[in-house]
């Protein structure tokens, strides 16, 4: 196996390892998405697979959108794909950074090692000058994926309801500031509006400069202000989707334990009255 990857990789890197026997694109797009982002760029990179998170990446029968699949269902999508546990996988997000980072936790937290997400998704690729085609037709091999769910990187309601008491975890909010703090309604127009009692917010938004990440720099200034020390951190959002941004975003800057809550605040707000 030749360069691992974990986080991130640039646009560069990928058109020099497009060739790698070892290489699986995975190309995600949500159409209708609640960040407000702009329509996605047309084409794709040339032997990318388009996958969905919603109907290949989810647990089709979770109560909430989104639910993470189980280790079945995962291997089952992966062995569909081509994806072994060998593969270099790298995402390719065509808003740029949305969806990607949510099929990075899921690979990570099924114990896959080598996965990134392309820094700047399609738009990056295309803007730097890089080749696109407009028609895939991609041989997938039949492979036999081992997922192995490492529990540590999920986390349940009942978790939630008692860390709001003993405060052992920091519980980050991806969600803008306006949705955090009750002054926009939420998309979901079933879902009420508010937090998770003793959350902070960080917006998704706020981690990116155009498609691309900020840098480390200015990520790490960003987190600090919160002083985060070495305290176990976990990410939520509206749905699970982009608190996955600022897990990956962590995940380049600092060691602190760190997870996900996977109901997010849909699930809160279903089940936990004000």
């Amino acid at each position: 196996m030749v360069d691992s990857i974990r986080y991130i990789v640039s646009s560069k890197w990928l058109q020099d390892h497009l060739l790698d026997d070892d290489l699986v694109i995975l190309e995600v797009f949500q159409i209708k998405n609640k960040a407000g982002l702009d329509t996605a760029i047309e084409g794709s990179i040339k032997g990318s697979i388009p996958v969905s998170i919603k109907s290949d990446f989810s647990d089709p029968n979770g109560h909430f959108s989104n639910t993470f699949p189980t280790t079945n269902q995962f291997a089952t999508a992966c062995n569909r794909f081509g994806i072994s546990n060998d593969s270099k996988v790298v995402i390719v997000d065509k808003l740029g950074i949305y969806t990607s980072p949510r099929l990075w936790f899921l690979f990570r937290a099924m114990g896959h090692k080598n996965v990134a997400i392309l820094n700047g998704g399609l738009p990056a690729w295309k803007q730097e000058g890089y080749e696109t085609i407009n028609k895939l037709n991609v041989p997938i091999p039949t492979v036999n994926y081992n997922a192995q769910l490492l529990p540590e990187y999920l986390k349940n309601i009942e978790y939630i309801k008692k860390n709001c008491v003993s405060k052992k975890s920091i519980i980050i909010d991806a969600r803008s500031s306006d949705r955090f703090l009750s002054v926009v309604p939420e998309p979901r127009k079933e879902i009420r509006n508010g937090n998770i009692p003793n959350s902070i917010n960080i917006p998704f938004k706020s981690l990116l400069k155009g498609h691309k990440y900020k840098s480390k720099e200015e990520l790490r200034s960003i987190f600090s202000e919160h002083k985060l020390n070495d305290m176990p951190l976990i990410f939520s959002c509206g749905s699970g989707v982009t608190a996955c941004v600022l897990m990956l975003a962590a995940e380049m800057i600092n060691t602190n334990p760190k997870s996900i809550y996977d109901g997010s605040w849909t699930e809160w707000a279903s089940l936990v009255k004000e």
